[in-house]
């Protein structure tokens, strides 16, 4: 029987680079066995703090097939969202993915569209796309179809690209040719967890979700605890220390995508522009933007708590006390 699963492969994967997509890798849709017992463990540890979906679909987590009746291959795709210009140093920041429109929309018509090109050219496939709004592993995926390793930063990173990027999955039920998973490059390197403020890497690979601080300026909707009042720096929307810092991520380039560049007015925000924010203009600027997700009164409450916090501004820096 003629095996088409190669010529299917190069297919798709030819197709998500004419989309944009950086990289498409391809692994086989089984039982995540290895990562059961790691995802018990953190989630008993309350590592996920208030993010009780987190804990939710605990089975889906760890096999797609439950996600994708007959499913046989998951397909990862990385974007890159690496900004050409950033933000001034000396104004409250955003993490770097929130710069240009909401990511979830703009990857799940790329999807869409290349879910319609298997369609047509290998026939009548089924599947489903998901961009981070499911219950999918994307790191684990990613990895495993040799798109990089998992960093002591709990980041997807590439050899000679850097961890700047999304991660989105086409799960079909499809078989096609997995790729293996390439090695860890990390080393000795413990500069990501050295460099964060909250001390939310405090074990290599293993992120205490409920300390980060893009956990505190997005996913928690009380007030933010005093006991982490002056680690933040500038940060008001997410993170991007561990990032930053990381060697790797001298390799990154700009994005080429029209939809994920700044709004104009973004990059020339002073910190007296962030602490005068009117609802109107939060409105104008974030209105396609990722940022919508904590809304005006997340990002003021954000704002207050980082504007009183006796650090001073201090761009990208880590903080003088954690350097």
């Amino acid at each position: 029987m003629l095996n088409l699963a190669p010529k299917h492969t190069q297919f798709i994967k030819q197709k998500a680079l004419e989309l944009g997509f950086m990289y498409c890798g391809v692994s086989k849709a089984d039982f995540l066995e290895e990562e059961a017992p790691r995802l018990e463990n953190w989630l008993n540890q309350n590592k996920h703090g208030q993010m009780h979906y987190m804990a939710n679909h605990f089975d889906k987590r760890l096999d797609p097939r439950l996600l994708v009746e007959g499913a046989k291959s998951v397909v990862s795709l990385l974007l890159n969202y690496y900004p050409e210009e950033t933000q001034p140093e000396d104004t409250f920041q955003i993490s770097k993915y929130a710069y240009g429109q909401d990511y979830h929309f703009l990857i799940k018509d790329k999807l869409k569209t290349l879910y319609q090109f298997i369609q047509e050219e290998i026939g009548e496939v089924g599947g489903r796309v998901f961009v981070d709004s499911a219950p999918v592993m994307d790191k684990v995926w990613a990895k495993k179809s040799g798109l990089g390793w998992v960093g002591k930063n709990s980041n997807l990173i590439r050899p000679g690209v850097g961890s700047f990027f999304f991660i989105a999955e086409l799960i079909l039920d499809l078989d096609l040719e997995p790729d293996g998973p390439i090695k860890d490059y990390c080393g000795t390197c413990t500069k990501c967890m050295d460099a964060c403020p909250t001390d939310a890497i405090s074990t290599p690979y293993v992120v205490d979700g409920s300390k980060c601080i893009s956990y505190f300026t997005i996913e928690l909707k009380d007030q933010i605890p005093q006991e982490v009042e002056g680690k933040f720096g500038n940060w008001v929307f997410g993170c991007d220390i561990c990032q930053d810092v990381c060697p790797w991520n001298r390799f990154s380039k700009p994005h080429q995508e029209p939809l994920l560049k700044p709004h104009p007015e973004l990059l020339h925000l002073s910190a007296g522009d962030w602490r005068e924010l009117t609802q109107d203009v939060f409105g104008e600027i974030f209105r396609k933007s990722a940022v919508k997700r904590t809304g005006y009164a997340g990002l003021t409450r954000n704002l207050k708590f980082v504007a009183n916090e006796p650090a001073p501004l201090s761009g990208h820096h880590v903080p003088e006390d954690f350097v």
